[in-house]
C-alpha cells in the first residue's frame, strides 16, 4: 500500500517507505489538526506534487533514504519547480551532517529518527506558518503588480484610516479645497495625490510645492512666473507653478510656514482665479484645485497672528486629519508588509517574511517619523541591513507609563487579530490564546466594537 490517509487538499505530504512509521506519523499529524496525505515513495507522491507545483499551500515531509528517488532528489526537484514549498527531511542518526548540508541547499528543517510525535508536529506547524506568510506575500505582490499605479493606496485597517479613505472618495470628484493636517511623515502628500488621481483633473498636472523650502525672495517668480527683465538675471519668460498646474491640482505642503506677505498674494490668486507674472500687467486666468497640508494647530497660528484667517477659511473647506502611527497601531503591520513588497520589487530582492513575534515588536514601537520612517525601515529589512527586532523607534514614548504602553500594544494586537479573522471573536480568541469572554471585555474596554472593528460572534 503506497498511500495512507490520502486527501485531495492536504496541508502535509508525508513520504516514508516504512508503513508502520508512516501510519503512526500521519495519525499524529491528523490528531494535531492537519490534513495529511501519506505516500511510500517519491514516485507515488509525484502526481500530487507535479499537479500542485509552487501553488501547493502546505509542506512536504520526506524520509531521506527511500526506494527509487531519495529525499534529497525530491528536495532538488522542489527547489527547481516549487522553491517556496517548505521541505522537511527525516534522517537517520548517521545522516546529520548530510541533513545540515541539505538545509544549506534549501531544506526547511530536518527531524532525526527516532522522533517524538511532538517534535514532528511542532516542526510541521512552524513550516506551515512560514508557508502561510509566504503565500500572503505572493498574493500581496500580485495585487501590487496589477494595481493601477496612478491611484496611490491609503494602507491601513484602523477606523481613522477607513474614515480618511471614505472622505477622499467623497470629496475627490469635487473642486472643494482640502486642508490635510498631520505630523511629518504621516502621508499627507499621498492623500493629496489620491484626491487628484480620483478627480476629473487626473489627466492634468499635479504640482507639489513645499512652502517651507521655498525662499521668500524666490517665492513670487516660482509661484507666479516672470517675464524677461523682471529682475536681475531674468532673461526669459518663466511659467510659474500655479500657471503650470492650471486645469489640475496644486499641493501646498507646509502651508503654515509661508510668510504673511506671501499669504496675501496667494489669497488674491485663489480669490480671483487669476495671476500676473512678475514684470507683466496682463492677468492670466488659472483653474486650480488647491490641496494644502500643515502640521500643528492652525487655529492657534491664526490666533497668534502668524497665519491669515481668511486664507485658512479659503483652504479648509474640507479638513482631513491624519493621526500619527502611535495612535493607530493596527495599521503598522499592513503598512510595513506593503512597503516590504514594494522595496522587494524596487531592489529586486526577496521579501523577508515577518514572524508573529516581529510583528508584535513592530507594533509596540512608537515610530515618531510615522509612515516615512516605517517605509525606510522596510527598505533596510529588504536590503538585509538590519532585522525587525533591531529597528529604531523602540524607545518608550516620553510621558507614557508602562501601563499605558502595554494597553496601547494590547489594543493594537487585538485589533490586528480581529482584522485577520474578519471580526470573528472566537477565532481571534484562539489565536491570542485568551478566553472568549475576556476578549469581549477587552473589545468593549478599548472601544473596538463601537468603531466597527469587531462585532461578530462567529458561531
Amino acid at each position: 500500500m503506497n498511500a495512507t490517509a490520502t486527501t485531495d487538499n492536504p496541508q502535509v505530504i508525508f513520504i516514508e517507505d516504512d508503513e508502520l512509521v508512516r501510519r503512526a506519523s500521519v495519525q499524529s499529524l491528523q490528531l494535531a489538526g492537519f490534513a495529511v496525505s501519506g505516500y511510500g515513495s517519491v514516485e507515488a507522491a509525484r502526481s500530487m506534487l507535479d499537479a500542485s507545483g509552487d501553488e501547493f499551500e502546505g509542506v512536504i515531509v520526506s524520509d531521506v533514504r527511500l526506494p527509487g528517488a531519495s529525499g534529497l532528489e525530491l528536495l532538488a526537484h522542489c527547489r527547481e519547480h516549487a522553491p517556496d514549498v517548505p521541505v522537511i527531511l527525516v534522517t537517520g542518526h548517521g545522516d546529520i551532517s548530510m541533513a545540515v548540508q541539505a538545509m544549506r541547499e534549501g531544506a526547511y528543517d530536518f527531524v532525526e529518527k527516532p522522533f517524538a510525535a511532538e517534535r514532528l508536529v511542532d516542526t510541521v506547524r512552524r513550516a506551515l506558518e512560514r508557508r502561510r506568510l509566504l503565500l500572503e506575500n505572493v498574493a500581496l505582490r500580485r495585487e501590487l503588480a496589477v494595481r493601477d499605479a496612478l491611484v496611490p493606496r491609503i494602507i491601513g485597517r484602523s477606523a481613522a484610516i477607513d474614515a480618511v479613505r471614505r472622505l477622499i472618495v467623497n470629496v475627490a470628484p469635487t473642486d472643494a479645497s482640502v486642508l490635510i493636517i498631520g505630523d511629518t511623515g504621516a502621508g499627507k502628500e499621498l492623500v493629496a495625490r489620491s484626491l487628484h488621481e480620483l478627480s476629473p483633473r487626473s489627466a492634468k498636472p499635479f504640482v507639489a510645492v513645499n512652502c517651507g523650502a521655498l525662499p521668500e525672495a524666490m517665492f513670487e517668480s516660482e509661484m507666479f512666473g516672470s517675464e524677461p527683465g523682471a529682475f536681475t538675471g531674468a532673461t526669459k519668460r518663466r511659467i510659474g507653478k500655479l500657471e503650470y498646474a492650471s486645469g489640475g491640482t496644486v499641493f501646498l505642503d507646509e502651508i503654515e510656514s509661508m510668510p504673511l506677505a506671501l499669504q496675501v498674494k496667494l489669497l488674491r490668486v485663489l480669490q480671483e482665479g487669476a495671476l500676473e507674472r512678475l514684470g507683466s500687467n496682463q492677468p492670466i486666468r488659472v483653474d486650480l484645485r488647491v490641496v494644502a497640508a500643515a502640521k500643528g494647530d492652525m487655529q492657534a497660528l491664526v490666533a497668534s497672528g502668524v497665519f491669515r484667517r481668511d486664507l485658512l477659511y479659503r483652504l479648509n473647506v474640507v479638513t482631513i486629519e491624519l493621526p500619527p502611527l502611535a495612535e493607530r497601531r493596527e495599521d503598522i503591520v499592513p503598512l510595513i508588509e506593503h512597503f516590504v513588497l514594494e522595496a522587494a520589487v524596487r531592489y529586486d530582492r526577496p521579501a523577508p517574511v515577518l514572524t508573529a513575534r516581529q510583528r508584535a515588536e513592530l507594533m509596540a514601537r512608537d515610530w515618531p517619523g510615522n509612515v516615512r520612517e516605517l517605509r525606510n525601515a522596510a527598505d533596510r529589512l529588504v536590503l538585509g541591513i538590519e532585522r525587525a527586532s533591531s529597528l529604531p523607534g523602540g524607545e518608550a514614548a516620553p510621558g507614557h507609563s508602562l501601563k499605558e504602553q502595554v494597553e496601547r500594544f494590547e489594543r493594537a494586537a487585538i485589533a490586528e487579530a480581529l482584522a485577520r479573522h474578519g471580526g470573528a471573536v472566537p477565532a481571534a480568541a484562539d489565536e491570542l490564546q485568551i478566553g472568549k469572554a475576556t476578549l469581549y471585555e477587552k473589545i468593549k474596554r478599548y472601544g473596538l466594537a463601537e468603531r466597527g472593528e469587531a462585532a461578530k460572534d462567529g458561531n
